[in-house]
């Protein structure tokens, strides 16, 4: 089974930095013969177009669900046009709490990339309160996150990524993911990852989850040996499967 290997950059790299690395792992890639579905997240300010291997997908971390117009600070699809983007996050928790992007303009933001044919990963999660309180309000909490999403979209992929897990060096227990990603596995047939805190020393037991399909990165992806190395993780877990 092929596992899905995502890097999110956030606000990190510049435009020069991620052509290295985008280059970089392309050129790995060809050289071992990589199969995985590759995506990788630039900052809006360092996407271009790269002469890069079908399996590996650049997309942009945030949009606004419009081709054009007065919205300043955005980008829309004319924007992305450009640079032949087709990928997008969409309800990253970094969006939904520090920047209080609410569930209204996600869905609408969800809506507008899927009448495109947009790929979206679609990003859900819960804060360390709702986790405090057990697992029936963790899925009550993830359930709501999902309200108004079509879930049948041929081109969605889910990703969970527990609030308080990303870039605290937390990471949720391998039986925890196991369950909340089997509730999960019963609404959703798309695809679905897992992040927060995903390094080198742990990718291989979390893709080793029957229930995990590939794992969103954030920090741990940023140096170019690092996201090598979860690539050929994920390259050995097509042929143990």
């Amino acid at each position: 089974m092929k596992k899905i290997l995502a890097s999110n950059f956030k606000t990190n790299h510049t435009r020069a930095s991620t052509k290295g690395f985008v280059e970089g792992i392309d050129k790995f890639v060809k050289q071992e013969g990589i199969t995985n579905d590759i995506f990788i997240f630039p900052t809006a300010t360092s996407l271009d177009c790269f002469e890069i291997s079908d399996n590996i997908s650049i997309g942009v971390q945030n949009a606004y669900p419009v081709s054009d117009g007065s919205f300043t600070g955005e980008i829309g699809t004319a924007q992305l046009d450009e640079f032949g983007i087709k990928t997008i996050l969409i309800g990253h928790s970094e969006r939904r709490h520090i920047l209080k992007e609410p569930n209204e303009l996600i869905v609408k933001k969800y809506d507008f990339f899927k009448s495109n044919n947009y790929k979206i990963i679609y990003c859900i999660g819960e804060p360390y309160e709702v986790k405090l309180e057990g697992m029936e309000s963790i899925i009550e909490y993830l359930f709501s996150q999902l309200e108004g999403i079509d879930l049948t979209y041929k081109n969605l992929i889910v990703a969970y990524e527990p609030v308080w897990a990303i870039g605290t060096g937390k990471v949720a227990t391998v039986e925890d993911i196991n369950e909340i990603h089997g509730v999960l596995k019963q609404k959703i047939t798309s695809p679905l990852l897992y992040g927060g805190s995903v390094k080198t020393d742990n990718i291989e037991e979390i893709l080793n989850i029957d229930s995990v399909d590939g794992v969103l990165v954030g920090s741990g992806s940023w140096k170019i040996e690092n996201f090598i190395e979860m690539i050929k993780v994920g390259a050995k877990n097509v042929i143990k499967r």
